[in-house]
């Protein structure tokens, strides 16, 4: 009896093992480190938050790089429903249309976003057709004829809080109005931002520049080279998605009839740009989704080849001599001794 209940309490631990891993891999959260996360680093046993080394190699090239990143919340959105109506003549059709729309526009007033917020884009209007069948006494045809109408529409709401939302989903779902397509975001003064990073980034240049000169690199003895790019990200770019189920049931094994699987809802989340690789992070808590603005800079500094030193040229000093021719004829050269 001991020995079955130690079998069973191993098993259930394993199914549950199985089922944290199965979730790990499958759901990216920022507290669970993926192993492709660890890029070139060697892993050890079976611990990936082992400590890891990486080997730094000397290099004449200094390379200083700053990467900044700004999260900003929108100043306004605009959320575009499609809608289609059909109706048995164009006049009807329109008729109906416009009868949702308008209750959309009254109900959103009350909430404070007004019609000039809301924008009607017409995608299509054109004859829907059926077919009939037309038979005589040894064949049969097939013709289409006009049966109605279908007139398609988008539905663009702007709106400045995200709480609105949820009333602008309200009325329309009232109307039968259900089709999201998407939701884009605006900043007002997007320059001004830019403006903030650049800041950001010169200052955290100068504190790295200071860094190298106090460990003795006169960087004004090496050429720069530089490299810059700007980036803006939006939330839809980053929604993911996974499903969450447990399948397992050890009363289903033991049954010998099949199992019918149960279709897996698909969860999505928002997944942001992770701060792991930003000197510079402005407006790191979020909340809500946001626009991701970041802005990177790499200089290179190359050391300038040394002037060679001249070569100075030992001046040559001519003295004075004077010649004696002796008796024999051999010729003296003697110095000649000026006094001062």
């Amino acid at each position: 009896m001991k020995n079955t209940f130690y079998l069973v309490l191993l098993l259930c631990f394993s199914l549950a093992s199985a089922q944290i891993k199965g979730n790990a891999t499958t759901i990216s959260r920022q507290n669970v480190i993926q192993a492709e996360d660890l890029g070139n680093a060697n892993i050890y046993g079976n611990n990936i938050n082992a400590f890891r080394h990486q080997n730094l190699i000397p290099n004449p090239t200094i390379t200083i790089d700053v990467k900044a990143l700004n999260s900003i919340v929108a100043d306004s959105y605009t959320a575009v429903f499609n809608l289609v109506q059909i109706g048995e003549t164009a006049e009807d059709t329109n008729k109906l249309m416009n009868e949702r729309v308008n209750d959309v526009k009254s109900a959103l007033t009350a909430q404070g976003i007004f019609s000039k917020d809301i924008i009607i884009d017409v995608i299509s209007f054109v004859p829907v057709y059926e077919t009939v069948v037309e038979k005589k006494l040894f064949s049969k045809k097939y013709n289409e004829v006009p049966k109605g109408f279908e007139l398609q529409q988008n539905l663009h709401i702007k709106f400045t809080e995200v709480n609105q939302f949820e009333k602008i989903l309200a009325a329309c779902a009232k109307n039968e109005i259900y089709n999201l397509v998407k939701v884009d975001y605006f900043i007002e003064n997007i320059e001004a931002v830019y403006t903030k990073l650049r800041a950001e980034i010169l200052k955290t240049l100068k504190a790295k520049k200071q860094f190298y000169l106090d460990l003795g690199f006169d960087l004004a003895n090496y050429k720069p080279t530089m490299a810059d790019t700007k980036y803006c990200h939006f939330p839809r770019e980053f929604y993911k998605n996974y499903q969450a189920f447990n399948s397992i049931s050890l009363e289903a094994i033991k049954k010998p009839k099949g199992i019918i699987q149960a279709k897996k809802q698909t969860s999505y989340y928002y997944d942001p740009l992770s701060f792991k690789e930003y000197d510079v992070v402005i407006n790191p808590s979020i909340v809500e989704p946001v626009i991701q603005i970041g802005m990177e800079i790499k200089l290179q500094y190359i050391e300038k080849p040394k002037k060679p030193e001249p070569i100075v040229k030992e001046k040559e000093v001519i003295k004075n001599k004077y010649f004696i021719l002796s008796k024999d004829g051999e010729l003296k050269a003697k110095e000649l001794k000026l006094e001062n």
